[in-house]
């Protein structure tokens, strides 16, 4: 029931947001010519730096794997890293291509549950520091310019304020890990399951800096192709923004987009650029929302492979698919099983 009151309030927001966006009657015959007047040269040069972000993510995936002596063969790996890729973009929270990619590596590796679940914990772990690295960096570049009005100061400092207690949460769980901590924790304690994983991470990674290096660079490549994505639309549009302030607003709209509030992002991506782009480098507010809708259709066209490769897919010893819950439900006993195991 819960899932289902949290999916009608995404449902809900969504379609709130985008009557919000989109009302405006003169707004939208703006957005008309601006897409007939587009250089789509440009949106097929955002597919291409969208591919650099899966193939990016995808080494990673490939090697954090081979950290864990999961050695699949590459189309099986690049199977499954791209049926996550779609469900990530397809289902609500951005995290449910993780439990299917998890469901489905279990399935291909058994006798390696634990170090087929860690890897992608850490898979998810080191994007997030890649992205707070790269987000630091930008934002004190650029935070006077990023703060000189009202709203935009708002959603820079909702920014941070996530951002901040990611990195809280990342130190907490270093901590745990460095003191040994995690056990002597409730067993009803938040998350407890989830800080051992990360502890028996840490462990394993810190060994193998040189893989944990190559995954974080692989991930500063990723999210650095994402905003050339995004920027490559923009282009398109005819809305020269310079490199460097659109980088610095691009890990507003990542963060704040991926929130479950709305439906993959759906509206508030669009009300995130109408005020940063409008209000900072005086894009016009339909060509500002355009960029946010075409940006994340180009992402969405990218991801379609991976729906066509699970319809495709055969899991090793599984007949047939099975339900989003049956999968969450197996993943979570096992996290669980491994919780108390380590």
């Amino acid at each position: 029931m819960k899932k289902i009151l949290l999916s009608l309030l995404q449902v809900a927001v969504t379609v709130a947001v985008l009557v919000w966006v989109f009302h405006d009657p003169h707004k939208r015959a703006q957005m008309a010519v601006a897409l007939h007047t587009a250089d789509y040269r440009w949106v097929a040069a955002a597919m291409f730096a969208y591919a650099l972000v899966e193939f990016s993510a995808g080494v990673r995936w490939y090697v954090l794997l081979r950290v864990q002596k999961i050695f699949l063969s590459t189309p099986r790996v690049a199977g499954l890293f791209l049926i996550g890729m779609f469900y990530n973009q397809f289902l609500p929270g951005g995290t449910g291509g993780d439990i299917i990619k998890s469901y489905l590596l279990l399935k291909e590796t058994p006798g390696k549950a634990t170090g087929a679940l860690l890897a992608v914990v850490f898979d998810r772990m080191v994007g997030l520091v890649a992205l707070i690295s790269i987000t630091g960096l930008l934002i004190g570049l650029r935070y006077d310019w990023l703060t000189q009005h009202e709203e935009t100061k708002h959603l820079v400092w909702l920014l941070i304020a996530i951002l901040g207690s990611a990195v809280l949460m990342l130190l907490t769980s270093f901590i745990v890990s460095g003191f040994n901590l995690a056990h002597s924790l409730p067993a009803r304690f938040p998350v407890r399951d989830k800080l051992i994983e990360l502890s028996a991470s840490y462990h394993l990674y810190a060994h193998h800096w040189r893989a944990t290096l190559a995954a974080f660079g692989c991930s500063i490549v990723a999210h650095l192709s994402t905003f050339a994505t995004f920027l490559c639309v923009a282009y398109a549009f005819r809305a020269k923004v310079p490199l460097i302030d659109f980088f610095a607003i691009m890990p507003i709209e990542r963060t704040i987009s991926s929130l479950p509030i709305s439906f993959a992002g759906v509206g508030l991506r669009e009300k995130i650029f109408q005020i940063m782009l409008h209000g900072l480098c005086g894009v016009p507010e339909a060509v500002a929302v355009l960029i946010g809708s075409m940006s994340f259709l180009v992402m969405l066209v990218c991801c379609l492979p991976g729906g066509i490769v699970y319809l495709l897919y055969k899991p090793s010893g599984q007949i047939g698919h099975i339900k989003l819950r049956e999968m969450r439900e197996k993943v979570a006993t096992l996290e669980h099983e491994i919780s108390d195991s380590e």
